[in-house]
């Protein structure tokens, strides 16, 4: 039978443990695109990192070896759709994380409108419901081809195959969008007939209200009438009191005078 295979580990992690921008970014990734750890972000940015470091290499050489598998790479990142055709090795280099990211299965059943969430997605890629072709994929970190993400979709042996299914029945629900017909000339004039005899209500009601407030509002105005009189009566007194007090001032200052001389 031979020896057993040596299980290694598809992924390096960071160099320093505590990194307060790559934390944060990890966590943004891991909200983002449902991951389950940040395992699953060292993984894609292993295959990222190899990736750039094979086309430096190659870069870097001018046999027709090295020649012929930088072409084999640019067509294997083409096949993935990381990469358009026609694409460069600047392309290459300048490629981010998230690139990779979008190119996993569980992000593709999410975008294809197959869940209605990341995590309803990784669910149903997990319990065996999607295939990729004729195949069930059960790894939630799969990079789907381009020629292969038409073909993405629910096993026929699933219940969510269904059309009846709750979840697909959700889904058509979501997509449909209510259309209201315009209204007919007819339908406008029985609305006017029935808002007509509420508003001469509403009329009626207002002017028995402007009726009873009008002999308030009259009773109010004699009121200001009178008031006005009894100021205008009082200010009349005090001008004459204080004209009558002059005289009496200047009779009394006569007198004085008189005495005097």
């Amino acid at each position: 039978m031979g020896d057993p295979k040596k299980i290694r580990k598809k992924f390096k992690k960071p160099m320093h443990p505590w990194q307060k921008g790559r934390i944060e970014l990890e966590k943004e990734l891991t909200k983002k695109y449902g991951l389950k750890n940040k395992q699953e972000i060292w993984k894609m940015a292993s295959i990222l990192k190899k990736f750039k470091d094979q086309i430096k290499k190659l870069t870097s050489s001018d046999t027709a070896q090295s020649e012929k598998e930088k072409k084999q790479l640019m067509e294997k990142l083409m096949k993935l759709g990381l990469v358009k055709k026609g694409g460069t090795v600047d392309d290459v280099l300048s490629l981010d994380l998230e690139n990779v990211l979008d190119r996993r299965l569980q992000t593709v059943v999410f975008k294809k409108g197959l869940a209605r969430s990341m995590n309803q997605a990784r669910q149903f890629i997990i319990h065996k419901h999607i295939t990729v072709g004729d195949r069930k994929v059960t790894s939630p970190s799969y990079l789907v081809d381009v020629a292969e993400e038409p073909r993405v979709s629910f096993s026929a042996t699933s219940t969510l195959h269904d059309p009846d299914h709750p979840e697909m029945i959700h889904e058509e629900l979501s997509k449909t969008k209510i259309t209201r017909k315009p209204k007919t000339q007819e339908e406008k004039d029985e609305e006017a007939l029935k808002v007509a005899p509420e508003k001469a209500a509403d009329q009626e009601v207002k002017e028995l209200i402007e009726k009873k407030e009008a002999p308030k509002a009259s009773q109010l105005h004699k009121h200001d009438k009178k008031e006005q009189i009894k100021k205008e009566t009082r200010t009349e007194k005090l001008h004459t009191t204080e004209l009558h007090s002059e005289k009496e001032t200047k009779k009394a200052l006569g007198a004085e005078k008189e005495d005097k001389q």
